[in-house]
């Protein structure tokens, strides 16, 4: 035992990676392919068994539970941020530097790319029984990457994806901010995921409530390769741009809206109760002198 613990010791020391951000970056990568991983493996299970092995709400807490157990792997490295969104929206607020955000959007894809071949090696067999089965052998698509429903337009498609961003930042931005009703620590993992689970419930219908852009292009470019190939990026009138851009507009309006109806005035409301304090003890100093 005391040889085997010698040798872990030097081996951790000789694979460490001191530069913090990269460190950082291989956390949110970890964290990204845990949420792909078990929701995407949920969807896969739901399409490939016919509805046998889950329904439309079980994929939906997999997703929430999955956007949990990854903020809990990577949270105290690297923030479990899981989304470029989300660093995009704490970056807009002064919360991270900017450097982070190529970082984590590039460690995010890769995460979600890995995740998403995780999920393929594993139901590879059904994939392929899957693809005898159909007409013209194609490939299901919509295990990995989201596509829009046949009733859906490019443009209520964007606004879909907006919205859902939109909503997710606010309450993603009520959960960090330690002037509104902080989240008891530890707890910050859990009622993320919840906001994943509702957001799945009551957005999902249009085109599967991606609201993450690492979490949707890692998949697809993964399906690109594995034998997609290019009908990933034209199918649904090249939908896949509306999942990388649409989230990001959402997140200006999800920060916007949340400053203007909340963060900024109970940050205002604890600046100003400083400042009397603070104005109280020099009067009481000058009082005493």
């Amino acid at each position: 035992m005391g040889k085997q613990k010698i040798f872990l010791d030097k081996l951790s020391q000789s694979l460490q990676i001191r530069n913090l951000l990269v460190r950082q970056g291989l956390a949110e990568c970890l964290g990204t392919l845990i949420l792909v991983m078990f929701g995407c493996g949920s969807v896969a299970q739901f399409t490939l068994s016919g509805g046998t092995h889950g329904i439309f709400l079980a994929v939906n807490l997999a997703f929430g539970f999955a956007a949990t157990l990854g903020i809990l792997v990577c949270g105290q490295v690297s923030g479990g941020h899981l989304n470029p969104a989300v660093t995009f929206a704490l970056c807009l607020l002064g919360r991270e530097k900017w450097r982070k955000f190529p970082v984590y959007f590039l460690f995010q894809t890769l995460g979600a790319f890995l995740g998403a071949g995780v999920i393929f090696g594993l139901y590879f067999d059904a994939l392929q029984r899957k693809v005898a089965e159909t007409p013209n052998n194609e490939l299901p698509i919509g295990i990995f990457a989201t596509y829009p429903g046949e009733h859906l337009s490019t443009v209520n498609g964007f606004f879909d994806q907006l919205i859902g961003t939109a909503a997710l930042i606010v309450c993603i931005l009520a959960i960090v901010d330690p002037f509104n009703n902080p989240i008891p620590q530890g707890l910050e993992a859990f009622t993320v995921g919840f906001t994943v689970l509702v957001i799945g419930l009551s957005m999902g219908f249009n085109s599967g409530y991606a609201v993450n852009p690492a979490r949707d292009l890692g998949p697809r470019l993964f399906t690109s390769i594995a034998g997609w190939g290019s009908r990933v990026f034209t199918n649904g009138n090249y939908w896949f741009l509306v999942p990388i851009f649409a989230p990001f507009l959402g997140t200006i309006v999800g920060v916007i809206v949340y400053q203007l109806m909340v963060g900024w005035h109970v940050e205002g409301e604890v600046r100003d109760k400083k400042r009397a304090t603070e104005d109280n003890v020099k009067l009481n100093d000058m009082n005493e002198a």
